[in-house]
């Protein structure tokens, strides 16, 4: 087989994976569409204390056996944020939004935010009570991009700083020379 049939098969391959990928994204974007109605649908908001948040797997988690089973095979094998929770009476385990669970506190009542078995939101229960967020961590690239800003703002101050010590001196001179030479004489005559 010559090259260029090599590289037509070639790019008709990636072709077909590009095509395929697409396809299947397109898929799995209308499933999720369909999913976040129905859980923004089924929300409810009650009042729970929080009693521990853990992140663990699915199958440590002591949910039902028929609610581990409706879960894909790659979800079951990884690490999941779980809240336990007492909601009346009742101790629940409950799945968490990454986001929710780092900011949900423990041993707090809070109103949350509930879609079945997984946490969506919650509010704290005391009006006067305040949500405090972690700082996230920096990555390395905005590290680099602050110290550039804080070199910049410092050479820039510096600038200012020598323009008006040049301002400064530039007056202090013509006040010298006004003074040893006197006012009629510092002019130019015409």
């Amino acid at each position: 087989m010559d090259t260029l049939g090599i590289i037509f098969t070639v790019v008709i391959v990636v072709a077909l994976i590009l095509v395929g990928l697409y396809l299947l994204g397109n898929k799995l974007q209308k499933k999720q569409v369909e999913s976040q109605q129905l859980i923004q649908q089924n929300r409810q908001t009650v009042s729970a204390m929080v009693i521990d948040k853990k992140k663990i797997k699915l199958t440590e988690s002591g949910l039902p056996k028929q609610a581990i089973e409706g879960v894909p095979w790659y979800l079951k094998l990884r690490k999941m944020p779980m809240a336990k929770v007492k909601i009346g009476p009742q101790f629940m385990t409950l799945l968490c939004e990454p986001k929710v669970f780092e900011n949900l506190p423990v041993k707090k009542v809070v109103k949350l935010e509930i879609s079945g078995a997984y946490i969506m939101g919650f509010s704290t229960a005391k009006k006067g009570e305040k949500i405090v967020e972690k700082p996230r961590k920096l990555t390395f690239r905005e590290k680099l991009q602050n110290k550039l800003n804080k070199t910049t703002e410092t050479v820039e101050h510096k600038k200012v700083e020598d323009n008006k010590k040049n301002i400064a001196a530039a007056k202090k001179m013509a006040q010298e020379r006004e003074r040893i030479m006197g006012p009629k004489n510092s002019k130019k005559r015409r």
